[in-house]
Formats: structure tokens, C-alpha cells, sequence
């Protein structure tokens, strides 16, 4: 597999480069020379395989022979043990359930694997890899669980202070070991220009072997294509061949990742971006001018996004042809008292919770239906977080109704540790320069 940067189409890095190096020092994004197209077949009868041989399949096509098939083989094996069930709520309703892995958020796809990925390419007596990774919310969690106690690695998680849930924080503050975590006096959007401008600063480069386990990172993106084509070989067994998603978006990188999906040759109708008042991009849909703006804080955290990084790698995909893009692209966005009366509505209706991120992706899915019924076609909307990360935002009723998981029961007792930090450059610089 050989990639470039959306800045330069002429520059060329191996698998293992991208992955460690993760954003070029064009300030682009990496992306593949060649997209294959799956065969036929096999997309045909995705119904007779299951996940972890449908992602060693996806990867295979994709990575080529950057990692030999039986180490491959493995590293799936090992990463995607967990289930990502369609559960069918209504005529031409599904919800996608991406929240059992050990952080209980989609992120985990992409944090197991890509951390899997850098061991396997780690050589003994390498320089430590510095991991650093921005969050909204859930992709910190899932990060420091995929590389807790990973040898040779340290990872540092930058959050916004007040604008994560106290669930997501514990996740984030009581790891230890090679897991540090920095709480950042401003919003996502600053957290993730101090990653970004870590990566183009001289000094730092030299000093460490940095890389990033946000979804600008490549590795992280391949594997979220994994759940787009279970989600479709669990619709085949149930007769169904037409499909649209809606996704929660916020970086961009998870409908980005279905996008690739569709590029290898996934049959999909139609894909909703639904989101929050961060709606940059469902803006661009509707009037052509794509113009980022600082973020906002909403019920739906991890969708606070004013400037969505893997928006890049969307429009490298289709090459600047929008009108293809609106084709296959809608964009809804919805406001916090709209998220709450999603929330509600699914669980009269249903007797189901969602997340507000997920809720803000059913009604997406519920307004699109309203002007495009098709008895034939399958709606999945993707739960990206498990409810129990934000307790505050449910009534009483809803609360009551909420299974915690073991896990999330046990970061109770733990000691919470982070560090201030000021969204200058200049201190997160020094904090890195200062704590070896």
C-alpha cells in the first residue's frame, strides 16, 4: 500500500511510515494511491462470513502486502473480538450497536487495531513512539485502553476542560502506566491544533518519534470500514440489499471511513451526516461554501467539531466533485432540545436508549425517511457510544433503564490524574520537552 498527501499527490509513503509518522509535513492528510474494488462475489455473499473474516478480508484489499496475510490474519483477530450487532427497531429501522469493545464507544475499532498495528511494526530497540491524541470524548477512552501497557509506546491525551462527561474523564484520567492525560483550558478544536502543530514543530520532531492516534492517523480509518460491511452482511441475512446510513459526525472520520466502504464496492444508497449545531459540513451540502468556525459545546460532546480534519479526505475521495459528493452525502443538524426530544421519542416508542449522538443520527434517519420511503431499503443509523457515558443528559425513566456495565463501575474507585494546560502552544511544548 503506497499513500500520498491530499497536499501533494506527487509524494509517496509506505503503510508503515503513514502510520508512524501520520500527518504529512505539508500539513495534509495521508490517503491510498489505489482504492480496489472488492469482487463481486464476495461482497455478494458477505452474508457468509463473519466480522473478524470480513475485516481480514477489507484490510487485505486495501493494505496489500504491507503486513503478510497470517500476521494480519492475527492482529484482526486479536483487535476486533467484539460483536457490532444490527438491531432492527422498526419497518426499515436498525440501529448499528457500536459500543461493545472495552471503551464502549465505535472508537475502539480503530484504537485496538491501530495499536496492534504500531506494535507489530515497533523493532526492538527503536526510539520510543509518542502517542498524541486529541478528544472530544470517546476516542481518548478508547485510545488509552488499546495502548495501556504497550511496550515501547506512551501516549498522551489531550481533553477540553467541562466538555467531556465525568464517565469519559475517568476513562481518561485513571489509566497510568504509560497513559497521561492533559486537560485543556479551551475546546476540542484547540486540542487538536496543539497535536497538529506538535507534528510541524522542528524541535519536538527531532527531540521524539511522534505520531497521532486521532483519526488523521490512516490506521485509524481502515479498520471503521470493518463494521460498514458487517452491518450490510447481517442486512443480507435478513433478505435485504439496499442500505442507507446515517452517521453522527463531528471529526468526520467515521462517515469518511463508510465513504472508503463504498469506494471498495459496498452498495450503499445514500449517507446522512447528522450533526450537531457544529454543522460546517451539512452547511457546505446546502450552499456550496465549506467555512470552518470555532466549535460549541453540546449534550452530544464527541460531535464538537467546528472544523472536521477528515473533511480532506472526503473531498480527496471524490476528487472536488461535489456534485457526486451531494449525491451520495445529505447533511442534517440538530440543536440540543432536538437531541433531548430524540432521546425521548426513541424510548416511548422503542423502550430504547441512545446516546445524544445517536439520537441526533435517528433523526437524521427519521426526516430523510419522511421524503424518501422505500419499502426496500434498510435504514441504519450507528450508535456510536454506549448511554451509560452521560448520565446527566436522561430523565429519571431513562436513567432507570440503563444496565453499567462492569467496567465503567470499577473507574469509580479509581484516582483521577491530569494535568492543566493552557491552549498555548508554547506550554503544551514545554510540558512535552519538560516531562520525560
Amino acid at each position: 500500500m503506497k499513500l500520498y498527501s491530499t497536499n501533494n499527490t506527487l509524494s509517496e509513503v509506505s503503510f508503515k511510515d503513514a502510520v508512524f509518522n501520520s500527518m504529512p509535513q505539508d500539513k495534509g492528510l495521508y490517503m491510498p494511491y489505489s482504492i480496489p474494488r472488492l469482487d463481486a462475489d464476495f461482497i455478494n455473499n458477505l452474508d457468509k462470513y463473519s466480522l473478524p473474516e470480513i475485516a481480514f478480508k477489507v484490510a487485505r484489499n486495501l493494505l496489500g502486502d504491507s503486513i503478510p496475510e497470517a500476521d494480519l490474519k492475527a492482529l484482526i483477530d486479536d483487535a476486533i473480538n467484539f460483536p457490532a450487532p444490527v438491531v432492527k427497531l422498526d419497518d426499515n429501522v436498525n440501529v448499528l450497536e457500536l459500543f461493545h469493545g472495552p471503551s464502549l464507544a465505535f472508537k475502539d475499532f480503530g484504537a485496538r487495531f491501530m495499536s496492534r498495528v504500531m506494535s507489530y511494526f515497533l523493532e526492538e530497540g527503536e526510539k520510543q513512539l509518542d502517542v498524541l491524541v486529541a478528544t472530544s470524548g470517546d476516542t481518548g477512552g478508547a485510545v488509552a485502553l488499546g495502548f495501556l501497557g504497550v511496550p515501547n509506546t506512551r501516549v498522551t491525551i489531550l481533553y477540553p476542560q467541562g466538555k467531556v462527561s465525568g464517565v469519559q474523564e475517568q476513562q481518561l484520567t485513571t489509566n497510568g502506566q504509560n497513559i497521561r492525560a492533559l486537560v485543556v483550558d479551551g475546546t476540542f478544536d484547540d486540542c487538536q491544533a496543539l497535536v497538529k502543530q506538535a507534528f510541524t514543530d522542528a524541535e519536538l520532531n527531532e527531540k521524539f518519534r511522534l505520531t497521532s492516534a486521532n483519526s488523521i492517523n490512516i490506521a485509524r480509518l481502515v479498520p471503521q470500514t470493518f463494521y460498514y460491511f458487517n452491518a450490510y452482511a447481517q442486512l443480507l441475512r435478513q433478505g435485504v440489499k439496499k442500505v442507507i446510513f446515517s452517521v453522527p459526525s463531528g471529526n468526520f472520520g467515521n462517515i469518511g471511513a463508510g465513504l472508503l466502504a463504498w469506494k471498495m464496492g459496498l452498495p450503499v444508497e445514500k449517507f446522512i451526516a447528522a450533526t450537531n449545531d457544529n454543522d460546517t459540513v451539512p452547511e457546505f451540502l446546502k450552499t456550496g461554501i465549506y467555512q470552518p468556525k470555532p466549535s460549541v459545546a453540546t449534550l452530544s460532546n464527541a460531535m464538537d467539531v467546528g472544523n472536521p480534519s477528515n473533511w480532506v479526505r472526503i473531498a480527496d475521495l471524490f476528487k472536488d466533485d461535489m456534485d457526486e459528493l451531494k449525491k451520495l452525502v445529505v447533511g442534517f443538524k440538530y440543536n440540543d432540545e432536538e437531541t433531548l426530544k430524540a432521546i425521548n421519542w426513541v424510548f416511548d416508542t422503542y423502550g430504547y436508549v441512545v446516546c445524544p449522538h445517536t439520537a441526533i443520527a435517528r433523526q437524521a434517519l427519521t426526516d430523510y425517511q419522511q421524503d424518501h420511503s422505500s419499502v426496500d431499503t434498510a435504514g441504519v443509523f450507528l450508535s456510536t457510544a454506549h448511554p451509560c457515558k452521560f448520565p446527566d443528559v436522561f430523565s429519571e425513566a431513562i436513567s432507570a433503564k440503563i444496565e453499567i456495565p462492569e467496567q465503567v463501575k470499577e473507574l469509580q474507585h479509581k484516582t483521577k490524574l491530569a494535568v492543566p494546560l493552557s491552549k498555548d502552544f508554547a506550554d503544551f511544548k514545554a510540558y512535552l520537552l519538560g516531562a520525560e
